[in-house]
């Protein structure tokens, strides 16, 4: 019984690690949509998210079987009810690349993004997918200190963030108020994503260690 429950543990491992997997190619193909203006692509992220809802779902209801069927103690009882919570954050992460996908389309056939800006959107595109990579790797095999190099990441995307913030609110603007405001909804969507990512390896880093790491501001 015991060596079933835990062939459930580690298919509920590579489940949610595919669950990552899925959210960083939404995020690459979102960021392929917002700097091309392509509108494949933006349809392309749009279709997949309900896929990453269906995952959730599906999360959601393993582990309730499992905790129903198999009573599980300790850091096994940990790692079910985590999956839950990383699932419905994993799932925001495909909503907030659907968001950027949506800005894309909005403004199709223009681009959303004006050339001065387009090298910072590739770089935030890169590292916040690279982030939910990082994810997969880090829920399929924990390891201490994980946490801590996402969170370090995830201050790179802040640093970007407030670049894009202060280009698009100086005085030499030359885009008008509704472009700076649409820019400023997108980079929020990135800065969000890998927000969720290092809640998500905080979270895992919990699970492997049974202590709650500590953010560094």
């Amino acid at each position: 019984m015991r060596e079933t429950f835990h062939c459930e543990l580690n298919e509920l491992r590579a489940f949610l690690g595919a669950m990552c997997t899925r959210a960083a190619t939404a995020m690459r193909h979102a960021t392929e949509a917002l700097l091309g203006a392509d509108l494949v692509r933006a349809e392309q992220v749009l279709s997949a998210d309900a896929e990453l809802d269906q995952a959730r779902d599906e999360c959601e209801e393993r582990a309730r079987q499992m905790l129903a069927l198999q009573a599980p103690k300790a850091s096994d009882l940990r790692l079910v009810l985590s999956a839950v919570y990383c699932a419905d954050r994993i799932e925001r992460m495909g909503d907030l690349a659907e968001h950027i996908a949506s800005a894309a389309r909005r403004v199709h056939p223009a681009h959303a993004v004006p050339p001065e800006l387009r090298d910072t959107f590739a770089e935030l595109g890169k590292i916040t997918a690279g982030m939910a990579d990082e994810l997969v790797v880090l829920i399929t095999a924990p390891r201490p200190g994980s946490y801590r190099e996402l969170d370090e990441t995830d201050h790179l995307v802040d640093d970007l963030h407030a670049e894009v913030l202060r280009e698009i609110t100086s005085d030499s603007w030359p885009h008008g108020v509704p472009t700076a405001t649409s820019l400023a909804l997108v980079t929020r969507f990135y800065e969000r994503f890998a927000d969720q990512a290092v809640s998500v390896a905080k979270r895992v880093e919990f699970v492997s260690t049974g202590v709650t790491p500590a953010h560094r501001p």
